[in-house]
């Protein structure tokens, strides 16, 4: 636990510490008045306000969308299925830039919308629910769909039998069995949307602003640190519980439920209203995740012969001190160092979860290793800026504050892929190997990682995926003469002209199809483990 807990205390803890220290602690004196001053401001109200609305309206309309996809997906049988299954995912893996710039390119001006009805819905509420919505489809439909196959449909069978109603069966049965899996998804939805960043700054305009935007506002714009320092406790507080309330719903899960082989409860649609409900649920994914991406790419090629990616290639001297293209590859290399930093240090934090003597307190820190997907980005970046800016740690100049940024989100993916397999070696492996003379780093290479390998290789590619596409943080440390791919995209939007949106719709699919491939690479993966080649 020795390298995690340093990396976390030294590359979280300290840089979030030390921006509200500043906001609150001014003129040699601590003001914790300034709390209440700030709450009590009716504009930074309303943006609390609208935060948790955004965020309760966008869990709810994502429950009602996605619900009936993760039944299709849990018990129809239907040709392209896997196929499918990783297009819904696709979304998920792409940066919230992505996002934001597909919904713009079909909602926003000149979108396809405007064009044929000359309608426009970006800077509103509903360009936000919707992308959420978009960006979230996947979270509802692996958590729920993936508990809801492994249910035995015999005992709702059981209760029709007895006179129930399909609804009333299904109402007495199957929904008290997925309440934990529901809850927990709807969990993380809130907490996704609530710190939403990427899509409000891109749909959202200036009337629309959610806590996280208005911490960067603060301190990019405003350079107010006190009230951002504010936002941000309120933030982290508010996050803990919600990592709380789901720690508790997942572990209600994992204890209260016996399941059976989901291979087995999958079948062919049988019925006409079990024919609609899969053409209905086909329809909303074409038209609220492939739509979108589609108009995305298409935006992209309005100009003759590929002239927005050719436009990649040249510096402006305006935007950039470089070809926009180059942010191509120093977002893949921040990524791969992301990724290296994120897998060692999740695989120790995983190895030391794993063990079964292990304490209260190394338990505890399990739940810390969340805490980076929920607490403002902004502040952990402009944090970056100000702590880590004198010797011994003055990184400011340094590249590798990027990936250690990147690093931060990729770590919680790498301990939850790992961390099941891990629990699940079987401890007389590792006894036997001691017992006939093998040292503890011979025990692991021999025994642990043959059976992790796989795990492991899954854990990077996510590692990789959230990396490539992290922008909360790196909008304030990436340098001009070397963006990331999202700071880029974000950058080429801010500014008018056709050329630059168009470079910034022609950036956003390179990143897409970076990210997808990459999503490819893990279903392979995933599948070859299901398989039996782990």
């Amino acid at each position: 636990m020795a390298v995690p807990v340093a990396f976390f205390a030294v590359f979280f803890a300290y840089p979030v510490a030390a921006i509200v220290r500043r906001g609150l602690y001014t003129d040699g004196a601590w003001h914790p008045g300034r709390i209440a001053e700030v709450l009590g401001d009716s504009g930074i109200r309303h943006v609390l306000w609208f935060t948790t609305w955004q965020a309760l309206a966008s869990t709810a309309l994502t429950l009602l969308i996605a619900l009936p996809g993760a039944y299709v997906f849990a018990r129809f049988d239907f040709p392209g299925r896997q196929v499918l299954r990783a297009v819904v995912t696709v979304p998920f893996v792409l940066p919230t830039v992505v996002a934001g710039t597909a919904f713009l390119a079909l909602l926003g001006r000149g979108g396809l919308l405007d064009e044929l009805w000359g309608i426009r819905l970006d800077t509103t509420v509903w360009a936000i629910l919707l992308a959420h919505v978009f960006f979230n489809y996947a979270v509802v439909v692996r958590t729920v769909g993936g508990l809801w196959a492994q249910l035995d449909p015999r005992q709702e069978e059981a209760a029709r039998t007895l006179g129930a109603t399909p609804l009333t069966a299904w109402r007495t049965v199957t929904l008290p069995a997925l309440a934990p899996a529901v809850a927990a998804a709807a969990l993380m939805v809130f907490l996704f949307t609530f710190t939403s960043f990427g899509v409000v700054q891109i749909l959202g305009g200036p009337a629309y602003s959610t806590l996280e935007v208005e911490i960067y506002r603060q301190t990019s714009e405003l350079f107010d640190l006190s009230t951002a320092a504010v936002l941000t406790l309120v933030q982290f507080v508010c996050v803990g519980a919600i990592l709380a309330v789901h720690a508790w719903t997942v572990r209600r899960r994992e204890t209260a439920l016996k399941l059976v082989d989901a291979a087995g409860t999958a079948r062919r649609p049988r019925g006409a209203g079990q024919w609609a409900l899969l053409v209905a649920v086909l329809l909303s994914v074409a038209v609220l995740l492939v739509l979108p991406l589609a108009v995305l790419v298409q935006r992209s090629l309005t100009a003759p012969g590929f002239g927005y990616y050719r436009a990649l290639t040249n510096a402006d001297g305006g935007t950039f001190l470089v070809a926009p293209l180059h942010a191509v590859g120093a977002s893949l290399s921040y990524a791969a160092a992301a990724t290296a930093i994120a897998v060692v240090i999740g695989a120790l934090a995983a190895a030391a979860l794993a063990r079964r003597d292990a304490g209260r307190i190394v338990r505890g820190f399990d739940a810390l290793l969340m805490l980076p997907l929920g607490v403002s980005a902004v502040t952990v970046g402009f944090g970056f800026l100000i702590a880590l800016d004198e010797p011994p740690l003055d990184l400011r100049q340094s590249w590798i504050l990027v990936p250690l940024a990147q690093a931060l989100v990729g770590v919680p993916f790498v301990v939850r892929t790992l961390l099941p397999v891990l629990r699940a070696v079987d401890v007389r492996l590792r006894q036997a190997a001691a017992v006939l003379g093998a040292s503890p780093w011979r025990v692991w290479r021999e025994v642990d990682l043959p059976l992790v390998r796989r795990a492991l290789l899954v854990s990077a590619g996510f590692a990789f995926a959230v990396s490539l596409g992290e922008f909360g943080a790196t909008v304030f440390i990436a340098r001009s003469d070397n963006p990331t791919l999202p700071v880029a995209v974000a950058r080429l939007l801010s500014r008018p002209g056709d050329l630059n949106y168009g470079q910034a719709m022609a950036l956003s699919t390179i990143l897409m199809v970076v990210c997808a491939v990459a999503l490819l690479v893990l279903e392979h993966l995933r599948g070859a483990e299901k398989t039996g080649e782990l």
